[in-house]
């Protein structure tokens, strides 16, 4: 079974982590929220308090087939300035591991680290302007490689079910869950 890290940091966009959870879930892929903060309890862009499986810190060893960076203005700022989010996610960028930001997350936690690398990647608004490290597309969603990005939440259920198809390798059972909840991927 594949599993998924997404992780949290106070002030994280909540519908990009919920639906994303969601969608991975509802496809049978095993998902782990992970606090990147002192306690499992985390608080959202829109103040809505949330409880992880665990925290960065007690997984910090682990490995994961993918992880998942939501945005929001405050959580995406925050995950950017942790020296232990940057060294987990290119631990997993080095071995090969997906790594899937959402809106702002691949302008400031990617790129603000160096660890674009060059890749083709989207972000929300205007930031990706002012970013030399990666070559950005306006699209919903963008694959270079190991790396999957989303443009934001308007586009999470595109992200969703593109990261969930990668990590199945199989469109069928993706295409098929979004059809039966009436969205047309």
């Amino acid at each position: 079974m594949k599993k998924v890290a997404v992780l949290l940091a106070p002030g994280f966009e909540e519908a990009e982590a919920i639906v994303t959870i969601d969608i991975l879930r509802r496809l049978q892929i095993e998902v782990e929220t992970l606090a990147c903060a002192e306690s499992r309890a985390v608080v959202s862009y829109h103040d809505v308090p949330m409880v992880t499986d665990n925290t960065l810190e007690a997984r910090r060893d682990a490995f994961y087939d993918a992880i998942v960076l939501p945005g929001g203005p405050q959580g995406s700022v925050n995950l950017a300035a942790s020296a232990a989010v940057v060294q987990f996610v290119s631990r997993h960028d080095d071995a090969g591991k997906l790594i899937c930001p959402v809106c702002s997350a691949a302008a400031r936690v990617l790129a603000g680290n160096g660890l674009l690398k060059g890749r083709r990647y989207v972000c929300s608004g205007e930031l990706w302007q002012t970013i030399t490290d990666g070559e950005y597309v306006d699209a919903a969603v963008v694959e270079d490689g190991n790396l999957i990005s989303g443009k934001g939440l308007g586009h999470i259920f595109d992200f969703a079910f593109t990261l969930s198809a990668r990590l199945l390798d199989d469109d069928i059972p993706v295409r098929d869950h979004a059809d039966h909840i009436y969205y047309p991927w």
